[in-house]
Order: structure tokens, then C-alpha cells, then sequence
């Protein structure tokens, strides 16, 4: 199904932009995982809109409501379903889109595949879609921190101002220390201003995210189609206005030699390590406990206020200048859903690591 995503852990995300409500239902999680609803919020909360000056000015409390599958705290096995009421949908802002393609939105693709699109605010195609893979994503993010597994992702450039991040030693209080979340303080003063400045000239940007996910124990993957850096490329191309994804060195390594790419293997403390970590902590599909690093562009929001070229349901050209609430910028809310597919992608591999593994370890310690 294409609104489902992942084998054990699975979820299917469901939902409208301007419809009444969207959610996501969970099945796959194991029972006796303590976590309650504020948990869940805390990760909401870092996605909704209207949290600062450089986001869309629509007004969301994204509250969750627990529907299913969570009882005294715990979860039960069963399915998980979570759901958020939308409060301030304006859908006449977009009557005058009905007969209308926007410009590299999906407007004429879904109408090319269905032969029909909700025009309210894109539908299924909006990124409010990512409020259930984030509340999903906080689930998986409390199961991961058991085996002390953690994923961060945060803003590394916006148009072409770059900014540092040491991916091996930043924090989530680093990330979250500016509106924009850089961890460069410097650039991110930049950055905003920047956006800022896009948005007051009626246009957008974009940029590139950057993310670790430390703690990951090696074995994870499966050969050869379901490569645990296949599904993280999946995972993270599923989100809305995504263009590119790397892992470790990337395209940097075509400039490389195979002397220079290699990731030389060495022993401590009875664990081994790689003296670089050009892999991206992942080798043959499989990762080898090296922290996972990866890289995320994407591209600037699609609705902008500038006049443009498109045409209409009849394919006769015409002229928008659109209109409605919008990100300049994806990039600062994007942080949280980047982290939490990274979480989806860890605990779906850790579980079919365990239940690959398990048959014969049981076996051998009943004898």
C-alpha cells in the first residue's frame, strides 16, 4: 500500500491537508513500552506550524489523541492508532486553484494518476501527511533509546550559506538553540536572515540536512533489496519536497581513490571500529556500528507569491500568482520528520534483525 511504510514496525499514515483530521495507525510495536501522550506531543511540537517567524503562519496545536493500542501507559500489541484534529484549515483560500496546476507541485501528476486531486492545500501531497509518520516516529525513538540509540538530523545550509556541524558530537539542545536549527550560531543568524528576506520578496528556499543516528549495532540490513541504506534512501525521498540523498562521503566519493574511500578496520576493546567513516557506517547494505551519517536536500517550497507561468485543467496557458499560508523554507520543520524516519527505518531493521536471529539462539541456549 502506498500510504504504508515498513515490515515489522509498520505504520500507514492517513489523512488530508484540509480535511478533518490526519493520523497514523502503528502495528508491529511490541507490548510493555512505557510512553505517554506528552511524549508524542514533544515530537508534534517541533514539526507544527506557526512556531516562529520563519514558518507558515498557520495556527495548529497538533494535538494527539490516542484512539487504540495504548493501556495504563504501556502498549499492548495491538495496533497503535494516534490521531490529530485539524483546527485551522482554510480551505476557500484555494477555490481558485480547483481548475489551476501549480507549478512543480503535484497537482497534474495526481490528476495524471487518479483523474481526480484534492485541490485543498494538495491533499495527500501535503506535508501535513508527516504528522503521523512524526508521531509514529516518537514511538520509535522511545523503543530505540532502550538499546541507547539515538537519531539527529539538523539544518546545515540554506541556499548557499553553509554551516558547520561536528555530526559526531552535536546535541539536540545545539539543534534546537535557534529557530532555524543550525547548530553554526553564526550561520543561523545568516540563514534567517536570509529567509526572512525570501519572504518578504514573495519567494522560497532550500537547502540540505544533515543527520546521524549513533548506537546502531552491526547487522543491520537486508540483502540485497531491503539495504538498510535502500530503505533510509526510501525513507527519506518519501518526504515532501526531498531532491537528493547521500550517505557518508556520498558524491564526494567519485573524487576519491580506492585508497583514500576505504574504511580500514582496527580493533578496541574487543569492538571493532574504522579509522574513517567514508562508509557512512553502513558496508554490503549492512551496518557495521559505525555512527550513520547522511546528508537530505531539499528543495525550495513550491508555492511561492511571485507571478508565474502554468496552465489549467484544460491545458490552456495561464498566469498564478498564488496565495494561502506557506513555509518559505521547509528546512527548520523538516528536522523532526527527517529524525523520525530515521527511527522508523532503525526499529524495523532491529526488529527483523531479532526475529532473524532468535530461532537458532533459542535453540542453542535450550541445549
Amino acid at each position: 500500500m502506498s500510504s504504508s511504510f515498513g515490515t515489522l514496525f509498520k505504520i500507514t499514515t492517513w489523512g488530508e491537508s484540509h480535511g478533518k483530521a490526519v493520523g497514523v495507525v502503528i502495528d508491529g510495536c511490541p507490548a510493555q513500552l512505557p510512553i505517554t501522550a506528552e511524549e508524542i506531543q514533544a515530537e508534534l511540537d517541533r514539526r507544527k506550524p506557526g512556531q516562529s517567524t520563519i514558518s507558515t503562519p498557520r495556527k495548529e496545536g497538533d494535538t494527539v489523541d490516542i484512539l487504540s493500542g495504548i493501556f495504563e501507559g504501556k502498549t499492548t500489541g495491538t495496533p497503535i492508532s494516534l490521531i490529530v484534529t485539524n483546527k485551522d484549515q482554510n480551505s476557500k483560500a484555494y477555490n481558485h486553484l480547483k481548475d489551476i496546476y501549480r507549478p512543480s507541485h503535484a497537482d497534474y501528476t495526481f490528476d495524471a494518476k487518479f483523474g481526480f486531486r484534492d485541490y485543498r492545500g494538495g491533499g495527500r501531497s501535503s506535508a501535513r501527511e508527516t504528522i503521523g509518520r512524526v508521531a509514529a516516529g516518537a514511538i520509535a525513538k522511545k523503543l530505540l533509546s532502550l538499546r541507547n540509540i539515538e537519531s539527529l538530523s539538523c539544518v546545515t545550509q540554506i541556499h548557499t550559506l553553509i554551516g558547520s556541524a561536528d555530526l559526531n558530537t552535536v546535541t539536540l539542545n545545539d539543534i534546537e538553540a535557534n529557530i532555524v536549527r543550525c547548530p553554526d550560531p553564526e550561520i543561523a543568524k545568516l540563514m534567517i536572515t536570509r529567509i526572512e528576506e525570501a519572504r518578504k520578496d514573495g519567494d522560497s528556499l532550500g537547502g540540505i540536512v544533515s543527520g546521524v543516528i549513533r548506537g546502531v549495532p552491526a547487522g543491520l540490513g537486508e540483502p540485497v533489496f531491503d539495504k538498510l541504506k535502500a530503505d533510509l534512501a526510501k525513507a527519506m525521498m518519501s518526504i515532501p519536497a526531498t531532491m537528493g540523498f547521500q550517505i557518508g562521503s556520498g558524491f564526494d566519493s567519485v573524487s576519491m581513490t580506492g585508497r583514500e574511500h576505504n574504511d580500514a578496520f582496527y580493533a578496541e576493546k574487543e569492538t571493532v571500529r574504522t579509522k574513517t567513516n567514508n562508509s557512512g557506517g553502513i558496508q554490503g547494505g549492512i551496518s557495521n556500528g559505525e555512527y550513520i551519517t547522511f546528508q537530505v536536500a531539499f528543495k525550495p517550497t513550491a508555492t511561492i507569491f511571485k507571478v508565474q507561468d502554468t496552465i489549467d485543467t484544460n491545458k490552456k496557458s495561464i498566469t498564478l500568482q498564488a496565495k494561502g499560508r506557506h513555509d518559505p523554507c521547509v528546512l527548520p520543520r523538516a528536522i523532526p520528520i527527517v529524525d523520525a524516519m530515521a527511527n522508523l527505518v532503525i526499529i524495523d531493521h532491529l526488529l527483523r534483525q531479532k526475529s532473524q536471529r532468535s530461532f537458532f539462539e533459542d535453540l542453542s541456549n535450550e541445549s
